[in-house]
């Protein structure tokens, strides 16, 4: 049986698996996200360590970006202009590919865990859908008719510039790029710069799940009038507080205001704004997806 390994390259950790499966996973490892080689080093490593046993057939990476895609550019597997503070202008496929001698799959990091979820999670069994992870930043991915969502480069979801009432918050927003795009206003980053505590640290009667809430939803209505998704997964580490779901549902609901008539939106939104079913492993399992992918 073919062995395959999947990275999740997040802005504050990796994480590397091996595997075929969310049953069939032989080694799994977790670590901080420091310095470019530093980290890729302890990736390369991890692997290295399994192919003295075992061979493996592909290795499939999901990234934070912006990363290159484009095979025919000599930046490809590069990570490129990234809010991730020292990684600008890095090649990342390159060396994992030269270091361990397999074919390695590279996407961004929520188009695979969108791919994670169609394969074994809550998106299988559809062909257009968006998944949007929601942490430290803020990134959407997904798939229409079947396939990962790209283009001129792939989708910025979390960049989407929403209205911002400033007398009514006048935090200027995270984003080093824009200030207050979605990522800049709802991202954990925002949280923190915002009210000077982490997601976690913050009580359930907290104004800031209002407003957090509010964005979000801002977000995920221009979405769906943009791409028609036939459901929408939220993971990441800020969508662990559940109460989010609920708030973000309704808001949507308020935003469409009756526009768009369908059941999905008007009478079950509880199964069309949905929880990862894979939680905080849809990134790694989608890469192994990836991985197994790219050899077919």
């Amino acid at each position: 049986m073919s062995i395959y390994g999947g990275v999740e390259a997040g802005g504050t950790k990796f994480v590397c698996a091996i595997g075929s499966s969310p049953d069939k996973l032989e080694a799994e490892i977790s670590f901080a996200t420091t310095t470019p080689q530093e980290t890729i080093d302890r990736t390369i490593d991890f692997f290295q360590q399994y192919q003295r046993r075992k061979p493996l057939s592909a290795i499939g990476v999901g990234s934070f970006g912006p990363v290159d895609l484009n095979p025919t550019s000599p930046t490809f597997g590069y990570i490129a202009t990234t809010t991730k503070p020292g990684w600008d202008d890095t090649e990342f496929r390159g060396q994992i590919s030269r270091a361990l001698g397999v074919p390695v799959a590279l996407d961004t990091d929520v188009n695979v865990a969108a791919l994670g979820e169609a394969t074994w999670g809550a998106a299988k069994g559809l062909e257009t859908f968006i998944y949007m992870t929601v942490g430290t930043g803020i990134g959407g991915g997904g798939m229409i008719n079947g396939q990962l969502l790209h283009g001129l480069l792939h989708p910025e979801m979390g960049h989407l510039r929403l209205p911002h009432d400033l007398d009514q918050d006048p935090y200027r927003g995270a984003c080093r790029f824009h200030g207050d795009c979605l990522e800049g206003l709802a991202s954990g980053a925002a949280l923190l710069g915002r009210w000077g505590h982490r997601a976690e640290e913050l009580p359930l009667d907290h104004p800031a799940w209002k407003l957090e809430a509010h964005y979000l939803a801002l977000g995920l209505a221009n979405l769906i009038c943009t791409l028609s998704p036939q459901r929408i997964i939220l993971g990441g580490g800020i969508m662990q507080q559940t109460t989010l779901f609920p708030m973000v549902r309704r808001n949507v609901q308020q935003l469409l205001n009756g526009y768009l008539r369908v059941p999905a939106i008007l009478e079950q939104i509880d199964q069309y704004i949905v929880p990862a079913a894979l939680g905080s492993q849809a990134g790694v399992l989608g890469a192994i997806a990836l991985a197994k992918k790219a050899i077919r």
